[in-house]
């Protein structure tokens, strides 16, 4: 293993600053703890001279005591005309009371002249005064060039000159900041070497943005040819287009480029950590994210799914394990008998050994998929599927009636009230129930008429509903698709249901999530 890469984390500062995502003190607290327990060098809490909330957070932070990281404050260089121990930034900076100060400086002449408007030598001063003044009070000191990369490009002497101010105040670190994601990785690389060959034996770093897709690439470049830092966000969060994602800067440079920058024994929890920050900040995890998302290593096509059966290793690129994600194998209309045979035995459902069962699943999936059906985002209706052409499976309860009631008074709320008959062998219930809306109604009413049969139906809840129009030619007498994703205590499923009829459709997936938690039962 090579010299370590060091991973600083800013998901707590430059990732609040991404669209959507606004993480109380509390919830910041607990992403640094999930953080420190992966092993990450540095963790940016915050800017503590721009908002109370970050001021919190540090204040909280004191209380606890972090074991592998050092958390980091971060704010700009003085402001012009002022001394830095009067500037309330530098001030709120040491107030944070952290090892570690990150202070990031102009090193494009653009941004001094045009929007700090200061001259280009009082930039240089800024910086300096910053740099000198938090490291005579016992800081170690990481100097963000922002801008680095278009400077350079501009005006190379002066961005250069940035880099030997910050130097000259005796910053630990710099990092060069492609603060606007738009700088190729040929380009960057490039760029990094000149910086070295300037400033030999100075600790680099690189912080990417992700404006051309370039984050992780860039990152992955810029340690390639000598940095030692690597600074983004947990789940590339940030910005515009975001920051690098530390997910697969780390699952890159450790797994393919042999860089340690956690403990091994750390990789396996890189999926769980992305999950948990996608979970307190309240956006879905993307299912197509490298290494962690649910569908790195989902298998669809025949073909793909038989090879992997034999070999892994012909479609998989890693371990699924390695970074805590696993293997699965959807099942559609490109499917083949290895799909099903693979998802058979993933269920534990048996299936004849002349094969005759997987050709019939197959050919009843094709057929279904072809109306409109969608079982790779249901995997609880194509269980049932499964053990009913198998004949592994029998209906706990029928359908005998159903009818659903949608009223609007004017400008009152619109009430829905289903009531609904159904038999469970010999005997027959009727029942009645209210809801938000049609759907709801009919959760209701059905589970409320099977309680009786089956009390561990109160266990489940629905916890999503989705519709799609399939194809809107014909307007609202469109077939529609709906997904319903439902939850006990111990798994989470999905099914589907398809008609012209939204109420049918939404019938079907909500009869078969009550169908699976039954018959996993």
């Amino acid at each position: 293993m090579e010299e370590q890469v060091l991973i600083y984390d800013t998901t707590l500062r430059d990732g609040t600053q991404g669209e959507q995502i606004n993480f109380s003190s509390e919830e910041k607290l607990r992403i640094a703890q999930k953080l420190d327990e992966l092993g990450v060098q540095y963790i940016e809490g915050g800017w503590p001279g721009s908002n109370p909330k970050d001021m919190r957070f540090f204040q909280m932070a004191k209380e606890i005591r972090l074991k592998k990281t050092r958390l980091t404050a971060f704010g700009s260089t003085r402001r012009a005309n002022i001394l830095p121990e009067k500037d309330p930034n530098l001030k709120a900076l040491l107030q944070a009371e952290t090892l570690t100060i990150t202070i990031f400086g102009k090193s494009w002449d653009l941004h001094v002249t045009e929007i700090l408007g200061v001259p280009l030598e009082e930039n240089l001063e800024m910086i300096f005064d910053s740099v000198k003044y938090l490291k005579s009070k016992g800081k170690e000191v990481i100097f963000d060039a922002e801008h680095f990369f278009d400077g350079y490009k501009a005006n190379p002497r002066y961005a250069l000159r940035t880099i030997q101010t910050a130097i000259s105040g005796e910053a630990d670190v710099i990092v060069l900041c492609d603060t606007n994601g738009g700088t190729m990785v040929g380009d960057l690389k490039e760029i990094v070497k000149d910086v070295r060959k300037s400033f030999p034996g100075i600790p680099l770093g690189i912080h990417a943005h992700n404006d051309c897709g370039l984050g992780v690439a860039n990152s992955l470049a810029a340690v390639e040819v000598g940095a030692k830092m690597v600074q983004g966000t947990i789940n590339g969060y940030g910005e515009r287009c975001g920051n690098a994602d530390l997910i697969s800067v780390i699952a890159n440079l450790q797994l393919k480029v042999g860089r340690k920058c956690i403990d091994d024994s750390k990789i396996k929890y890189l999926t769980e950590v992305s999950r948990y920050v996608s979970d307190i900040a309240n956006i879905p995890p993307l299912n197509e994210s490298p290494f962690v998302g649910r569908s790195a290593f989902a298998h669809k096509g025949g073909i793909h799914v038989s090879a992997i059966l034999k070999k892994p290793l012909a479609y998989e690129h890693i371990e699924p394990g390695n970074v805590g994600n696993k293997r699965r194998v959807l099942v559609s209309d490109l499917s083949g008998k290895s799909n099903i045979e693979y998802k058979a035995n993933e269920m534990d459902l048996t299936l004849g050994g002349n094969g005759y069962d997987s050709q019939k699943i197959v050919k009843e999936i094709k057929q279904m998929e072809d109306q409109g059906y969608q079982f790779d985002a249901a995997e609880g209706s194509l269980e049932l599927l499964m053990k009913k052409t198998t004949g592994q499976f029998r209906e706990p309860f029928s359908l005998l009636s159903l009818r659903v009631i949608n009223e609007k008074n004017k400008d009152a709320q619109a009430i829905s009230q289903a009531t609904i008959k159904i038999s469970v062998g010999e005997e027959e219930e009727i029942t009645a129930a209210e809801g938000n809306g049609p759907v709801n109604a009919m959760d209701n009413a059905l589970r409320k008429a099977l309680s009786k049969f089956y009390p561990r139906i109160k266990e489940m809840r629905l916890v999503d509903f989705k519709v799609r129009v399939l194809e809107g030619s014909a307007g609202t007498a469109a077939r529609v698709r709906v997904l319903i994703e439902s939850r006990d205590g111990k798994d989470i499923w999905n099914t589907v249901g398809v008609s012209e009829n939204i109420i049918e459709a939404s019938w079907q997936a909500l009869v078969d999530s009550i169908y699976f938690k039954l018959s996993k039962d």
